[in-house]
């Protein structure tokens, strides 16, 4: 079974629902999600924000947030997975902001952070690897799944 398989199998044990907030992975993990037979009794939807603007405006990530942590940050993420979930009102959420390709000064390419949101609050994670631009946008999705099934399986607020 892939993890989006057994993301879709949490989420009907616990009667929850899922949306999706993606920046460096182009709606990759949305892609994944909807593979799976079924996926509409829990799958809600997504936001693909490339553009700051998109983060701010329709995400609800405040331009204060991203002027003091970066748009590739853990307080963005966060807050983009919160948002996705308050404009779906899913039960949880999760989002990516990074850099798939080039560096920014602070991280070098290769660097995601990962965004979780649920009923036990927020949570981010920073992953870096080296797989090139397509490489790099697959292991950041699979890497958001996995992390996605641990809150889920954990749901508690002292997440590591």
């Amino acid at each position: 079974m892939n993890i989006q398989e057994t993301i879709g199998q949490l989420l009907l044990a616990r009667g929850a629902t899922l949306s999706v907030a993606e920046s460096c992975t182009g709606g990759r993990i949305s892609h994944l999600l909807t593979t799976v037979s079924g996926s509409s009794a829990y799958y809600l939807g997504s936001v693909t924000s490339y553009a700051v603007s998109v983060k701010e405006k329709v995400l609800g990530v405040p331009a204060e947030t991203i002027r003091k942590h970066g748009v590739v940050s853990r307080e963005v993420a966060e807050a983009m997975a919160s948002g996705v979930r308050q404009l779906t009102g899913s039960t949880y959420a999760v989002a990516t902001t990074g850099l798939a390709e080039g560096g920014d000064g602070r991280y070098p390419e290769g660097s995601v952070w990962i965004g979780v949101s649920g009923p036990a609050g927020n949570k981010g994670w920073l992953y870096q690897c080296d797989a090139g631009r397509k490489g790099n946008i697959r292991r950041f999705s699979t890497v958001a799944l996995r992390k996605l099934a641990f809150y889920i399986r954990n749901e508690i607020t002292d997440i590591k």
